[in-house]
This record gives structure tokens, C-alpha cells and sequence, in this order.
């Protein structure tokens, strides 16, 4: 689990079929079958709805579309406008990286996918997108705990946040989130890979997601169940808990503040970050709190749109209820923007500096 995004499946996946390529490489002896080393996996995603899937390419094309605009352009304000040089948006720079690179490790593929009637993917392409997907989750968890925390120190210790949220701590902080999830990534794949298969190719989902792969050994898995609990527990639970502790001190100085427009305005500088955290961390529990559906294709149809339409919310959650990407976007669309970032070349960026603004 630890934060993927995708859902859990509830159908048991097929097994390889007869026309399914394999290598056999396995002797039998007294304890095992053969096992076989499978060189491609066949996605099944929603076969049997030819109409829907069609659908769905174009929905699915226009979301990520809007991802991708939508995050870059983030990630450009931040680094053109000088008022965006801080690191609350140093970190938003991160997770909209995190976003673009997340959604684009599965989506071109299943999109091809959707208009294909042969849907394979390589054995190394499967295992690089079980980690990318796996590892870019896991992060995402983190960057919100930490951008948690920048607001802490913002509203609570507002005369030491330059102090406090300094150019080395953002680097360190923002490295420790990516290095953590990729480095439980690379845990939960060697341990995934480890496991015999069997031959068992066929994948019940849109893509390679750990929870899909790891249906298909026909080895004892409980170590591997046992490690996802632990890395959910450490990487997703953990985080939460330090996002409601933050916003719970957070709410009480804002409480404390005299004036009502004083209020409002430490209030408006977390209320971004507040509804991206409930948006993320309500669209997990629903797909693994939920009921089970009976039919195991809407399941993939939830669990499809969770990671397709989540990332792109975060561009469109920031531009609304945040002034100044508000400011820096009309300035861009007027061209001051741009006039000002080229008569200062030397301008830091905020994706390479992070002061406290």
C-alpha cells in the first residue's frame, strides 16, 4: 500500500494463458513444479468493455493533460515570480514534480493500452513501473507532512521561520522525502521480484501496482504482506498523524489572534495545503475503507481515476484559493511576468533556493 496510487483489487487474476510468452527455465523435483521466468505481463484493464474503455481514453487523456499544464505551470511560477521564492512553494514545486512524474510512469502506457487489443508490457517495464508508482506515493505522503510542518513554523513561530526554514533545512527535508519513498520502494520490489511466479503473467489491473503482482505468486507472501504493513504504517499513518498535530496548534494560534482580518489571512495561508491533504488522504480511505464492490471492474474503474484525477486537483486547488499564484498567473498572462524574470536573469528559482520569502 504505502500511499499508491491505486486501489486495492478484489478478483483473483487469471492464470497465463496457453499463448501467453513464457520461458520455461525450472527442473521439476520432489518438492516444486516448474517454475517459469516470464519475459512480458499482459494488462487486462477492462477487456470485456470495449465502449467504456474508449471512454475512457479520452477522459483519462484530457485529466492528464491538464496535469501536466497545470503542474508545470506551477512549477514555472514559482520560478519566475520572486514573490513565490519560499519554501511553501519550493515544496509545492516538489509535489507538482512528484505529480507529473507519478501520473506519467502509467498513463501513456494505459492509454496506448485502452486503443490496443494485445496489452503487454515488458518484464523490466513492469517492475519500473510497480517502483515508480510505488515510490512516488510513498513521497507524495511525506512532502504533505513536511509542507505540514512549514505551515507550523509560518503561523506558530513566525519570528524564527527565516531562521528555522533556511535554504539547507528545505534541501533536507525535501531529500529525505524522496530518498524515503524510493528507498521503500526498493525494498518492496526486491521483495516482490524475489517471489516464484510460476508463469502466472496476466495482471488483473490498468497497470503494474504491487498489490495486482503480488497476486500472482504462488509463493508465501506473508513477509511481504508483513513489510507493506510496516512501510503503510511508517509512511502513510506516521505523516498523518504529524499533519493533524501541526494543524491542530496551527488552528489554536489562529484562534488566539485578536482580529478577525488577522484571522483570516494566517488562515488562508494553509487552506491550499488543508484541502489537498483531505482530497489525498480521503480519497485512500475511501478506496480501502470502502465495501468491496461486487463487480471487480468498478473497483479498477475507481482506483484508475484516483490516480488520474487526484494530481491534477492540486494545480486547480492552489490556483483557487492561494492570491498569489493568483498574482504571479495574471502577471504571466500579462507579460510583466516575463519582462521582469528576463531584465533579472540572475534570479534564484525557487526549485533551486528556498528562502523564507
Amino acid at each position: 500500500m504505502t500511499c499508491p496510487r491505486s486501489g486495492c483489487l478484489v478478483s483473483r487474476p487469471a492464470r497465463a494463458s496457453s499463448d501467453s510468452r513464457v520461458v520455461w527455465t525450472g527442473r521439476r523435483d520432489k518438492m516444486t513444479t516448474n517454475r517459469t521466468a516470464v519475459t512480458e505481463y499482459v494488462l487486462l484493464g477492462l477487456q470485456e468493455y470495449r465502449n467504456l474503455e474508449t471512454v475512457l481514453f479520452v477522459l483519462c487523456l484530457g485529466i492528464y493533460g491538464v496535469n501536466v499544464l497545470g503542474n508545470s505551470l506551477l512549477m514555472g511560477l514559482s520560478m519566475l515570480d520572486p514573490r513565490l521564492h519560499s519554501p511553501m512553494y519550493f515544496f509545492l514545486s516538489n509535489l507538482s514534480l512528484m505529480d507529473i512524474c507519478g501520473t506519467s510512469s502509467f498513463v501513456p502506457l494505459m492509454l496506448v493500452n485502452f486503443l490496443e487489443a494485445q496489452r503487454t508490457i515488458s518484464f523490466p517495464g513492469c517492475a519500473l513501473q510497480m517502483y515508480l508508482t510505488l515510490a512516488l506515493g510513498s513521497t507524495e505522503c511525506l512532502l504533505l507532512a513536511m509542507m505540514a510542518y512549514d505551515r507550523y513554523v509560518a503561523i506558530c513561530q513566525p519570528l524564527r521561520y527565516p531562521e528555522i526554514m533556511n535554504r539547507q533545512t528545505c534541501v533536507r527535508m525535501a531529500v529525505l522525502s524522496w530518498g524515503t519513498g524510493f528507498a521503500n520502494s526498493l525494498l518492496q520490489s526486491l521483495l516482490t521480484w524475489s517471489l516464484p511466479f510460476c508463469g502466472h503473467n496476466i495482471i488483473n489491473h490498468f497497470f503494474c501496482e504491487i498489490l495486482a503482482v503480488l497476486k500472482l505468486a504462488c509463493g508465501d507472501i506473508s513477509l511481504n504482506a508483513l513489510m507493506l504493513v510496516v512501510a503503510t504504517a511508517v509512511l502513510t499513518l506516521a505523516p498523518l498523524l504529524l499533519i493533524c498535530l501541526s494543524y491542530i496548534v496551527i488552528l489554536a494560534t489562529i484562534f488566539r489572534v485578536p482580529s478577525a482580518a488577522g484571522r483570516r489571512k494566517a488562515f488562508s495561508t494553509c487552506s491550499a495545503h488543508i484541502t489537498v491533504v483531505v482530497v489525498f488522504y480521503g480519497t485512500i480511505s475511501f478506496m480501502y475503507f470502502k465495501p468491496k464492490a461486487k463487480d471487480p471492474d468498478l473497483d479498477k474503474i475507481i482506483a484508475l481515476f484516483y490516480g488520474v484525477v487526484t494530481p491534477s486537483l492540486n494545480p486547480i486547488i492552489y490556483s483557487l484559493r492561494n492570491a498569489e499564484v493568483k498574482a504571479a498567473a495574471l502577471a504571466l498572462l500579462g507579460g510583466g511576468l516575463l519582462s521582469r524574470k528576463m531584465a533579472h536573469p540572475l534570479c534564484c528559482s525557487s526549485l533551486l533556493s528556498c528562502t523564507a520569502g
